[in-house]
């Protein structure tokens, strides 16, 4: 029999299943409404979607090379507990794999692409919430093909790191690029290089500094001359802050000095030169806004039955 698209429509907002898998159902079971809904639960997709809304802060990031492709995603869950399971784990380990060996351009073509066992990485997805039992979200990847990539993965998963090195002489810079990967999960720099930094967010710090000296009864009386003299000390400052090569490297028992000159200094001695190209810091939940959870209100509901 034929389906019309209300009926579709009307079985997708009672079960919050996906269009085709709602459309598929009602021409398994003739249009029936209840029948349908029976339908998706059986095959566990009713379950799945239910979950899709609950919020997934926690789970984990992840950082690999799979011959020779570099890899960062995160993958979401809803407890920490999840992000430690075994399953969980390996699934994350899988969808690496899937944007190493697939190449996806974005979310969308990850999700539509082969996990490998006959499912696409959303099957997979849903297979993973039906068997642990809370929602489960791939959140982001990022994928470096070229040059020299470096993983590290922070806390069991709270941060992943990818760092990308051009590297040249046939040397092994894995340990200099972990160290710099250890400073960009501690400081989080804004940016990689102070060529990065914009002239709007210059012109921003600028403002910002000068309202500053302008309150300051010290510097209020000094020549304009002076304070634009002192607004670039402190842009200089700016940089040794937020932009990783100019940082000072963290590792004062190792080097001294800025991270820039750590990776030339490392290279020059190991008998090959190295240049920083690219990284990527994936934290886990980072912009999610986690539930509050109450669990006096949660006991009242499960009592109240």
């Amino acid at each position: 029999m034929a389906i019309s698209a209300a009926d579709v429509k009307n079985l997708r907002e009672m079960t919050g299943v996906g269009m085709m898998d709602c459309k598929k159902a009602l021409t398994e079971c003739d249009g029936d409404i209840d029948k349908a809904i029976e339908y998706l639960r059986e095959k566990g997709l009713a379950a799945s979607a239910k979950k899709a809304g609950r919020i997934a802060a926690e789970g984990m990031a992840y950082a690999t090379v799979i011959d020779g492709v570099g890899v960062v995603v995160e993958v979401n869950a809803e407890t920490d507990f999840v992000g430690k399971n075994e399953k969980f784990q390996n699934f994350v380990k899988g969808v690496a794999a899937v944007v190493a060996k697939e190449d996806p351009k974005d979310l969308e073509a990850l999700m539509a692409a082969p996990y490998g066992n006959g499912r696409t990485v959303e099957q997979e997805r849903q297979e993973m919430v039906l068997v642990i039992g809370e929602n489960i979200q791939v959140r982001r990847f990022a994928r470096f093909a070229a040059n020299t990539s470096t993983p590290y993965i922070h806390a069991g998963g709270k941060i992943g790191v990818l760092v990308n090195f051009k590297v040249d002489g046939g040397i092994d810079a894995t340990e200099i690029a972990k160290d710099v990967a250890m400073q960009i999960a501690a400081l989080n720099p804004r940016f990689w290089d102070k060529s990065q930094v914009s002239q709007d967010v210059l012109d921003e710090e600028k403002k910002i500094m000068m309202a500053q000296m302008a309150n300051d009864p010290k510097m209020a009386s000094k020549p304009e001359q002076v304070r634009e003299k002192i607004v670039m000390g402190k842009l200089n400052k700016f940089y040794s802050e937020n932009c990783l090569l100019q940082q000072e490297f963290v590792r004062g028992d190792v080097f001294t000095g800025t991270v820039e000159q750590y990776i030339a200094d490392a290279a020059k001695k190991l008998g090959g030169k190295i240049d920083f190209v690219d990284a990527v810091r994936f934290e886990k939940g980072e912009g999610i806004e986690k539930k509050q959870e109450n669990f006096a209100e949660e006991i009242a509901s499960m009592i109240k039955g």
